[in-house]
């Protein structure tokens, strides 16, 4: 049987994963497993014999005290329960499953005793231990001893259960990184590289305007074509996007494309959504580990999850992240994140509608490229009536769009003065 995923069907092929495992697992849990058997445990005098209807794999006794009592434990073997029979120094014997895989005996003693030595059958049949009676100085050094340990011969040892049924299905192998994007503008290296990502795309539509149905994964593209267009009039700067049509990317290969390109700035567009349409305007994040509050953590954890989708971890998050962060040159480029931030609020104050506290920090994964200055920008809130006509209208997406160009120009104007 194969098992394909399919960009149409994830959720009917996890459902039949889910079943297929179900059935695997019951398959694991009923099939019998070959263990030996105690079929009898024999007292005689200061010993004890247990016998076994095949070969176990070891057995092992400790003492034990209040009251006094002798442990044995079978491994590979299954309890009997009417093969007791008990006298003289031992009042009681009991024996039950420890474990799927041990039986265990337990000798109720009229007094201290201890196993001095055990001895299997050519076989490996049987076993007999010698057990010797302790006067109370010798109990506390007992008690504290490791367990005696006893092997059948060799050539009668049970071996471990071994694994007879397995189940194999063919998995894709690991994508390659994508390819990268068109760099649009002026054909010279010296110049800035902007990146400008549209978020969410493909199976992922982002959040949905409850008002007219738009999904984000549209808003988003549309605007980042807007500023990709404005910037490319001023002639200045070069531009690429990370997807430039209706395709979806995990949040590292976002700005995992933004560092191969070797981006001197990365700006991430967004739209939000809440559960009060009342709440309106553009929001400007850059990265922080802390979230400047509630709100900003609520978002943090919203578009950090657009990896998880149908149940599958699309990306695993690099190990030196959290390292990084601490490096200098990763502060250095939060500074200069800060910095893009305030002028874009600036600039766009005349012609965006921004929240009053509109530059926001947050734990954003999007935005932990250690070396390229980002941003991940809420161009407004498609949960809002207003914000979503605003935003469907291409008059107002060319108003963000000269804002960021505006903010882009003097920010590197900035960089190439302080030189």
């Amino acid at each position: 049987m194969k098992l394909h995923w399919t960009g149409h069907s994830r959720r009917g092929h996890n459902r039949a994963m889910l079943w297929l495992t179900s059935i695997c697992a019951s398959m694991a849990c009923t099939m019998p497993v070959q263990a030996g058997e105690v079929s009898n445990v024999e007292i005689r005098a200061n010993k004890v014999v247990l016998h076994f209807n095949d070969p176990i794999e070891s057995a092992s006794s400790f003492v034990l005290s209040g009251p006094d009592r002798i442990a044995i434990d079978i491994k590979g073997a299954t309890a009997r329960a009417n093969a007791l029979t008990q006298q003289g120094l031992f009042r009681n014997v009991r024996m039950a499953q420890f474990d799927s895989d041990t039986a265990r005996i337990v000798l109720d003693l009229d007094r201290p005793a201890m196993v001095s030595a055990g001895t299997f059958s050519d076989d490996g049949r049987s076993l007999t231990l010698s057990v010797k009676e302790l006067g109370s100085s010798e109990l506390a050094g007992v008690l504290n001893a490791p367990r005696q340990s006893f092997v059948p011969p060799a050539n009668f040892r049970a071996e471990p259960p071994q694994r007879r049924y397995s189940v194999r299905i063919p998995l894709p192998k690991p994508s390659k990184a994508p390819p990268l994007p068109r760099i649009e503008g002026p054909k010279d290296d010296s110049r800035p590289l902007v990146v400008i990502d549209a978020g969410h795309g493909g199976h992922d539509p982002g959040a949905i305007s409850p008002h007219d149905g738009t999904r984000e994964s549209k808003v988003t593209l549309q605007v980042a074509r807007a500023i990709r267009d404005e910037l490319l009039k001023t002639g200045r700067v070069r531009v690429a996007l990370t997807r430039d049509s209706d395709t979806f990317l995990v949040l590292q290969e976002r700005y995992g494309i933004a560092r191969r390109l070797g981006a001197d700035l990365f700006i991430s567009v967004h739209a939000d959504a809440a559960a009060s349409q009342t709440a309106r305007g553009a929001t400007i994040y850059t990265l922080s580990e802390v979230a400047s509050d509630r709100e900003a953590a609520r978002l943090a954890a919203r578009e950090n999850k657009a990896d998880i989708l149908n149940g599958v971890n699309l990306a695993d998050a690099p190990s030196d992240v959290s390292s990084i962060l601490i490096d200098l040159t990763q502060r250095e480029t939060m500074n200069l994140s800060a910095d893009f931030a305030r002028l874009l609020r600036r600039e766009g104050e005349a012609k965006m509608n921004f929240r009053t506290d509109s530059h926001r920090f947050a734990s954003l994964m999007v935005l932990k490229a250690p070396d390229v200055p980002s941003v991940l920008l809420e161009t407004g809130y498609v949960s809002n009536e207003e914000d979503i006509a605003l935003l469907n209208s291409a008059s107002y997406r060319k108003r963000i769009a000269e804002s960021v160009s505006q903010a882009v120009t003097v920010f590197f104007a900035r960089k190439l003065a302080s030189r």
